[in-house]
């Protein structure tokens, strides 16, 4: 396997593109410093070749999770090349938002009104213009990652470790006003005397919180959440960017019977073509027409498109079940393999169990065994990390390649960790965790 064009790009990146590029869980020190191959050439199905022509099965990311179908999955694409032939920008608007607008609202009985963007982060920024503007109120409580822009940030201008326990450590919020500080207050998942403290030290006009990510809501907990709303005149807004479409074709919400005010959708919906929705009650999302809320790409064609035909796929051949399985699968085969090898390991598969997740126990070696971990399937063509986001495109011949090879992985991890020789094995500075700085 020769590996020259990706690492050496990659170092020209960093030079010339601050942090290397757009998404930090691109980043190649997330994964293998100065050996990940950096850059796709082609990308099909559960395969992704690099720029040298090397092949490999991606168990990891899967497009940080947009891929919900597999890559350039052609029941998708195909409706999108039709669209670009027939052009996908107009002084008019493009019929599809409508339809989609439509499909969205039919999940969502409880639903009147649908805006659109294209990203995630600035779906996020959306919902909360509007919850603030229906509440008249600016403070948010919020549990879970949402993002990066100044309203979520503005919690560690308080606290530099306030979003720490929210996915990513180390975030910083320079070039955030400091006029917002203790405008966004953080609380952990099912824990609802956090959120009750919060409401009574301050004057809360949106509660923002991942219905669900690594854990299951305690019984009572998001019916609580919900009260509160209601009682304190909050908007309940409900951020399935990364579990919307996983667990069910609607969102997870949906499991647990209790309704937000809005949804936000955004990764899977398009597998892989920039798309995201604000979904809401009637009378919080006309307050979009009193805020101005308004950008020229939210209206391009290729979004609505690939989400009609990613929707209806999900719907038709029934993926979020079949995803489930399979996540299920690969965190049982961990687990199996931890144990015959005597590798303790945290696995994290009681939330989203489409997207799995483990930890080296060894809290002083960690960085280094999961680095090691992910050098050594490289070598064995695969793009693998501590998690895994499962596709419609993966399979059971697949997966059990993959845990084969893991378990080929975990024994040289053993041999390694019993002879202290595993940093020796690395060849490469140890995987960053969290937000730094690169050079």
């Amino acid at each position: 396997m020769i590996q020259n064009k990706g690492p050496e790009l990659w170092k020209k990146a960093k030079k010339i593109i601050p942090g290397g590029t757009q998404l930090l869980s691109k980043r190649s020190e997330q994964f293998l410093p100065e050996l990940w191959p950096s850059y796709y050439k082609k990308a099909k199905g559960t395969d992704v070749w690099d720029l040298d022509d090397n092949r490999y099965t991606d168990m990891s990311l899967m497009g940080v999770g947009t891929c919900i179908l597999g890559y350039a999955d052609d029941d998708v694409d195909g409706p999108v090349k039709e669209a670009i032939d027939m052009g996908v920008m107009s002084t008019l608007n493009c019929y599809e938002e409508v339809e989609l607008a439509e499909i969205l609202l039919k999940m969502h009985k409880w639903a009147g009104s649908v805006r659109y963007t294209r990203t995630g982060g600035e779906a996020m920024s959306v919902a909360v213009r509007i919850a603030r503007a229906y509440s008249g109120k600016d403070k948010i409580a919020f549990s879970g990652y949402h993002g990066w822009h100044d309203w979520y940030l503005a919690s560690n201008l308080a606290d530099d470790s306030n979003l720490d326990g929210h996915l990513l450590p180390g975030l910083n919020p320079l070039g955030v006003p400091r006029g917002l500080v203790n405008t966004a207050l953080p609380f952990n998942y099912n824990c609802i005397n956090e959120l009750e403290n919060i409401v009574a030290n301050h004057d809360i006009g949106a509660i923002v919180m991942e219905p669900l990510r690594h854990f299951r809501p305690e019984p009572g907990f998001l019916e609580e959440v919900r009260k509160i709303a209601d009682e304190i005149g909050a908007v309940l807004v409900f951020d399935e960017i990364s579990s919307g479409f996983r667990m069910t074709p609607g969102g997870s919400y949906s499991l647990f019977n209790v309704t937000p005010d809005i949804i936000v959708y955004g990764k899977a919906m398009s597998n892989g073509y920039p798309m995201a929705a604000i979904v809401g009650r009637e009378e919080v999302m006309e307050m979009a027409q009193s805020s101005f809320i308004s950008s020229t790409y939210w209206t391009d064609r290729v979004g609505p498109v690939a989400s009609i035909a990613t929707i209806g796929k999900l719907e038709k051949e029934k993926i979020p079940a079949r995803l489930r399985k399979n996540g299920i699968k690969i965190s049982s085969g961990w687990r199996k393999l931890s144990e015959e090898h005597e590798i303790p390991l945290n696995i994290f598969d009681e939330g989203l169990e489409s997207v799995p997740s483990f930890a080296f126990e060894d809290q002083v070696n960690n960085l280094a065994l999961r680095t090691l971990f992910t050098k050594e399937m490289l070598e064995r063509d695969y793009l693998a990390s501590n998690i895994s986001y499962q596709s419609g495109a993966h399979n059971n011949e697949c997966i059990d390649k993959y845990l084969e090879n893991v378990n080929e992985v975990f024994a040289l991890i053993r041999g390694a960790v019993d002879n202290n020789t595993f940093k020796s094995l690395l060849k490469t500075p140890v995987a960053h965790s969290g937000f730094k700085k690169i050079t």
